[in-house]
């Protein structure tokens, strides 16, 4: 069992930039693939960026891809989420989400923070 903690959202300016953290304990975090999601109101979740257990290999969605950077730091069991350039339609509840094996569908991970609220305004 791991659990989930995101901070580090707020109130940012267009252009402006901020860096989500995922912190986890009881579980081996070194095992587990991590993603980011975030989710706007009144839409489904959207897969951001995932990293491998070893933090060798990352991936991102075409719309963050370029502005958001996915890292993770297994010795501290935490994962970032650096955004750079941001744009009110970035404004969402943020999400990190663990799984062994990860992936890019909310399905394929099982385990979940409780969400941190980034707004942007222009």
């Amino acid at each position: 069992q791991v659990h989930l903690v995101e901070s580090g959202g707020g109130s940012v300016q267009a252009g402006g930039s901020l860096r989500l953290s995922c912190e986890a304990s009881g579980g081996r975090f070194k095992d587990f693939a991590v993603a980011w999601f975030r989710q706007a109101p009144g839409k489904e979740y959207e897969f951001l960026a995932g990293v491998t257990f070893s933090g060798a290999n990352r991936h991102y969605a075409s719309s963050v891809r370029g502005r958001f950077t996915i890292s993770r730091d297994n010795d501290k069991n935490t994962a970032y989420l650096q955004m750079n350039s941001l744009k009110p339609k970035d404004t969402a509840v943020y999400y990190c989400a663990a799984d062994y094996t990860g992936g890019d569908t909310v399905r394929m991970f099982d385990y979940w923070g409780q969400g941190t609220q980034v707004t942007v305004s222009s």
